[in-house]
């Protein structure tokens, strides 16, 4: 790690030389260009495979909630030679960890532009076949990796299988350090755990890669935000046809070049995250590599109300908050639960007031089930709600009660025009409402509340603030 640093320690000091290298007769156009390391070996016979692991050439980054010790090099089998990389998936329930997973991380930048696929060779010691979850390269367990790519659902069976793994843009992959990505839970029958091997894991350069057709993500089109907002496009994926195999590589949006057809809406960063800097509405195409996608994502800008949701004055010992500026908030496990409809949720400043911000909303799943909440001693739910458009917004709270295996719908509250308070487009909305009128009738437990359900018909923008039961 100390060595990764220097690397990089040492390419800021050359860029910041390159500005005051002073007059010169020498034309820069005429310069090579410097490329970074270019290796495409990841690990084979020749590769000392305790430096492979974790010494000056690269290393392994188990993934959080991974068996940490799941990797090792592994005598047992080889495909060509003596050594092969052993994959310990760990069994169901293992306190070591949920699945088996990591990165091989390059400590110097390669350069495999001149590669077009990730190649490898793998296998299983299970009775059957097995379904890899997924394989790929472009992550360094940073946190930050530009250009991610993988192969989900690969089969393994107890003979040695090759794997490819297409590059979607080898030009863009001019400095990378995510070598190698795997990761693979237990699956039936094999609950005990199995594993699994793999071998000659190295970028080349094939010629049978044919019918490449990139995709633009179909869930995330016409979406809507407010001005501000920065969203990062998911799924993005492009078809790969090798030899007479047709499989998909889901890959970053960074692997893209994208057009507008007006940037006073929207601006895509290299990073394909979409700022929304106006109001208006932007259809955004992209291609890989001269091929255009397949799809589109068109984008509406609004503004943001110009003010921020009136403060609460409940006193705080008369108050459980999920979230709010004034209160302390009792832990949320995720205000998005993937159970829910496609939407997605950020976090947006309106007027220096903290609000989440729902686009595409149907219904989302917000869950607080560790601890869940006990409102026994609480009278009233509050939740302020804007939306630039839409005619309902709808409330519905979850209890799971101890003696049953699962939770129990609370009564959901409509609010439209008609209601009292009325829900109207292009003003906050102050929603105070009795518990009562959410119980339903039959089991109910308001010891144990775990999930709250925001749904609409119409308003597919929205931003919510000061959630919180109070008495």
């Amino acid at each position: 790690m100390k060595q990764a640093r220097r690397h990089l320690f040492a390419l800021a000091a050359i860029s910041l030389l390159i500005p005051s290298a002073g007059c010169s007769d020498r034309n820069l156009t005429d310069l090579s260009v410097s490329r970074a390391k270019i290796d495409p070996m990841v690990f084979d016979e020749k590769y000392d495979p305790i430096n492979v692991l974790y010494g000056e050439d690269a290393y392994f980054q188990a993934f959080l909630g991974t068996d940490i010790y799941a990797l090792k090099v592994d005598s047992l089998y080889a495909s060509n030679g003596k050594l092969s990389i052993k994959v310990t998936v760990p069994p169901n329930g293992s306190a070591m960890g949920a699945y088996a997973g990591g990165v091989l991380t390059a400590v110097e930048s390669r350069d495999f532009a001149d590669f077009n696929a990730l190649t490898f060779k793998a296998r299983t010691d299970t009775i059957a076949r097995i379904i890899l979850d997924v394989a790929g390269f472009g992550n360094d367990n940073t946190g930050t990796s530009l250009f991610e790519a993988g192969r989900s659902s690969i089969t393994l069976t107890p003979e040695w299988t090759t794997v490819v793994i297409p590059i979607p843009a080898p030009s863009k992959l001019i400095s990378e350090r995510g070598l190698f990505t795997f990761a693979e839970g237990w699956e039936d029958p094999y609950v005990l755990g199995y594993d699994i091997w793999f071998d000659e894991i190295k970028f080349a350069k094939l010629d049978n890669i044919t019918n490449v057709i990139p995709r633009m993500p179909t869930t995330n089109t016409d979406q809507q935000y407010f001005v501000g907002a920065t969203v990062t496009l998911t799924g993005t994926r492009t078809r790969f046809e090798v030899d007479e195999e047709v499989f998909w590589v889901d890959h970053s949006p960074s692997y893209f070049d994208y057009e507008s057809t007006d940037p006073s809406v929207t601006n895509v960063t290299r990073k394909g995250t979409i700022e929304i800097v106006g109001v208006g509405r932007d259809t955004i195409t992209a291609t890989l590599e001269g091929v255009d996608a397949l799809g589109s994502v068109t984008v509406t800008g609004h503004l943001p109300p110009a003010v921020a949701a009136a403060s609460p004055t409940h006193p705080a010992e008369n108050v459980i908050s999920l979230f709010s500026d004034v209160y302390q908030d009792v832990n949320v496990d995720t205000w998005n639960a993937d159970w829910g409809q496609p939407t997605q949720v950020e976090d947006y400043l309106v007027a220096g007031d903290n609000t989440k911000m729902y686009s595409s909303l149907t219904w989302a799943g917000i869950e607080f089930l560790n601890p869940m909440i006990d409102a026994n001693e609480m009278t009233h739910f509050h939740l302020d709600v804007y939306a630039p458009a839409g005619t309902n917004f709808k409330v519905k709270l979850v209890s799971f009660p101890p003696d049953l295996t699962r939770g129990i719908n609370g009564r959901e509250l409509t609010f439209n025009a008609d209601t009292t308070p009325a829900f109207n487009p292009g003003s906050w909305i102050s929603l105070d409402i009795l518990l009562a009128d959410l119980q339903p009738l039959g089991d109910w437990d308001w010891a144990h509340i775990g999930q709250l359900v925001p749904s609409t018909s119409d308003a597919k923008l929205v931003l919510v603030d000061n959630i919180y039961f109070y008495k």
